[in-house]
């Protein structure tokens, strides 16, 4: 059956972003047998297609933007699936640069309800949410006859509902400690999760991690006969920000330059090159010249987003130990006269001390929120806890994330940056509140 024959037409009552989020299925279940067979139920729409897979703790949207823009670059029709939306819910699902339609995505979520509908009836569960919006992807991109499509790890990887596809690149970004609850409580052995998308010969591309973690992929190349291929740290040369604009590097003594900010921004690119050079050696028309124009054009928002200059306003993504530590690495370079200002907000279910500590100065100014997210930690807790790290700093708690950024910019000395993170889910509603206050 083809795949187009298999959609039904879209009723007007129908709301695919309030089906896919419907409560009952927003469950944690990890496992790939309901994603095989709500796949199967839609005719294997992945069997049509042509991936790069993206995993790791820190860095995985990044690398799949600068994929997603070289693949563009070279000429290719790409699909872009990613997690969390920042904004809005189309963004995870794309077509080079163009967020799935309305109609495109009532009628994939249409037909995936149907498939769903067959998986609950034969096995008495119901496909998850982050399965249903993968679903809906691969059948959008099927339909859209991507050339290749780039997908992130919603969480973890062996068990990832991605993790149904066999690529043409495996890539692994940074591993670091993060749902530890879920993934295990040693590097070891959430590595071991993440390295489960390595597929028997198909090459893999990681940074230089941690001992205890290269080793884990190390070994798992080797026992499924893949090539590794790793970037070191002493082939990235940071060269420094030009402003708030670019950020040069080299990589093995050739020049890049990319929009993204963050200090980390070298190493994503650096992988995503390799990335690109894997499939061009297995014969995909990639030049060096179109992974060269990629890295420049790659856009990623929300992470170490300049929102404004004056003041000077940063918005960035980090919600775990690494990832603090890296925006605090970055916030060092932009030499502020002043110390910055931050407006945070997490969610309870995270390493609140690590991600603080990087950015605990005597005396330090807080503005906490809790995030609009059934997760969130309460703004006032929040306030203690960074109280216990550092009794002198100054804290104040708001019940939502527009108070604190209005006090944030009300009260903030001239020449300190203001620096919001801690949840990427409530990067909208931050960056929502800079723009009403800012324009």
């Amino acid at each position: 059956m083809q795949l187009h024959q298999m959609l039904p037409l879209s009723p007007m009552t129908f709301d695919p972003v309030a089906y896919i989020n419907t409560p009952r299925w927003q469950q944690v279940s990890l496992g790939l047998e309901r994603t095989r067979l709500l796949l199967d139920e839609l005719g294997n729409p992945e069997r049509q297609l042509k991936f790069i897979h993206v995993a790791g703790t820190n860095g995985k949207g990044s690398t799949c933007a600068y994929l997603n823009a070289i693949c563009q670059a070279a000429g290719l029709r790409t699909g872009l699936f990613t997690s969390p939306y920042i904004e809005r819910f189309e963004e995870r699902i794309r077509i080079d640069d163009s967020e799935i339609g309305s109609e495109d995505l009532t009628q994939c979520t249409l037909a995936v309800k149907a498939a769903a509908e067959g998986v609950e009836t034969a096995t008495g569960e119901h496909p998850t949410e982050f399965e249903l919006m993968c679903a809906v992807a691969l059948l959008h991109f099927a339909q859209s006859q991507c050339d290749i499509c780039i997908m992130e790890v919603g969480l973890g990887g062996r068990l990832d509902s991605t993790n149904v596809i066999t690529p043409e690149v495996s890539i692994i970004t940074r591993v670091g400690y993060d749902h530890t609850d879920i993934l295990g409580d040693t590097l070891e052995e959430i590595a071991a999760e993440k390295a489960g998308i390595i597929k028997q010969g198909v090459p893999c591309v990681t940074c230089e991690q941690e001992p205890v973690v290269q080793q884990v992929i190390k070994d798992t190349c080797e026992e499924k006969h893949c090539p590794l291929r790793v970037v070191h740290k002493k082939d990235v040369c940071a060269i420094g920000l030009n402003g708030y604009d670019i950020r040069g590097f080299a990589y093995r003594g050739e020049g890049f330059a990319t929009h993204l900010l963050g200090s980390y921004q070298p190493e994503n690119a650096c992988l995503a090159i390799e990335g690109a050079r894997m499939l061009s050696e297995q014969g995909w028309s990639i030049s060096p010249a179109a992974v060269k124009e990629g890295v420049l054009k790659a856009v990623w928002p929300g992470r170490l987003e300049v929102m404004s200059r004056t003041p000077l306003v940063i918005i960035d993504g980090a919600h775990n130990p690494d990832g603090a530590e890296l925006l605090a690495r970055t916030l060092e370079e932009f030499k502020p006269k002043k110390p910055p200002v931050y407006v945070v907000g997490v969610l309870q279910d995270k390493d609140v001390e690590g991600i603080l500590e990087p950015h605990i100065q005597k005396g330090a100014r807080f503005f906490t929120y809790a995030p609009c997210n059934p997760r969130a930690l309460k703004a006032g807790y929040l306030a203690f806890r960074i109280n216990v790290l550092d009794p002198e700093a100054d804290v104040t708690a708001y019940a939502t994330a527009e108070e604190a950024v209005q006090h944030a910019l009300e009260e903030a000395a001239p020449e300190s940056p203001i620096v919001a993170f801690g949840s990427l889910y409530s990067i909208a509603d931050v960056k929502r509140a800079f723009r009403s206050y800012l324009e």
